[in-house]
């Protein structure tokens, strides 16, 4: 097992503080290009990098030399250890579904469940179901898995997911299946670990980890890379060697 060298993460989080803000160019599923713009389609998406407990709007590419090293230094912190198996997970040992009462995180006991908080933070042109300012029911959202603009309504709800970046289950086999309730209830329902998006590309994802599963979009792989080091990080959790090694690849100049 390797260990994390102590305040690299702080230092990453210090020099992410003068990085600029990039766009994101799409990429359809199979890597062809979705829009030839250099932003997100709603101008709000920043990189994991200037946005480190994932309080801010979307998931902006990381594209210049300099963001890429600062990236790669991120990952490189990861502790790495095989996976465990995954006997006694239940997604219940994480807490009901989108509690508003995971304290610890950011938009924890607002009133609103996590869902919708989701929903709120990434979406733009957002209407909420009348006499309520929580539940959203129709939105657009520029979906930084495939590089696509959807028109989302409640009443097809599962077009959009909300996906846990590190799934709970490879958090579960990580070491996940040791910590007491609260920290796994607060991993389930932290901004930082959450991203809505496509729900069939959610789907498809399932539990994988990034040697087995990473964004249509090439152009977002980097930036998913380090979001997914992010949380880790962040919860103390190892990924596999070949997860780490996916991760720094996906991030060289």
């Amino acid at each position: 097992m390797t260990r994390p060298r102590g305040g690299g993460v702080a230092a990453a989080a210090v020099a992410a503080a003068v990085f600029l803000v990039s766009g994101c160019e799409g990429l359809g599923e199979d890597g062809s290009s979705a829009g030839s713009g250099s932003t997100a389609s709603d101008g709000r998406a920043v990189t994991p990098l200037r946005n480190p407990d994932g309080t801010k709007s979307g998931l902006a590419p990381v594209t210049t030399g300099t963001d890429k090293e600062a990236a790669r230094r991120l990952i490189e912190e990861l502790v790495t250890k095989g996976r465990g198996p995954k006997t006694g997970y239940d997604r219940d040992r994480f807490g009901y579904a989108w509690m508003d009462t995971a304290d610890g995180v950011p938009l924890a006991r607002n009133g609103c469940d996590t869902r919708n908080d989701l929903l709120r933070l990434h979406g733009r042109n957002i209407r909420f179901r009348a006499g309520s300012d929580c539940v959203v029911v129709s939105m657009d959202l520029y979906d930084p898995y495939t590089g696509k603009d959807i028109a989302w309504k409640k009443a097809h709800a599962t077009e959009v997911q909300i996906d846990h970046v590190v799934p709970l289950s490879y958090a579960w086999q990580m070491g996940a299946a040791r910590w007491g309730k609260d920290k796994r209830q607060r991993l389930a329902n932290d901004v930082l670990n959450l991203l809505p998006v496509s729900g069939p590309t959610n789907s498809a994802k399932r539990d994988s980890g990034p040697a087995a599963w990473l964004p249509p979009n090439r152009a977002i792989r980097c930036s998913y890379a380090v979001r997914f080091a992010q949380v880790a990080l962040k919860y103390d959790l190892a990924v596999t060697a070949a997860d780490k090694a996916m991760m720094l690849g996906q991030c060289q100049d």
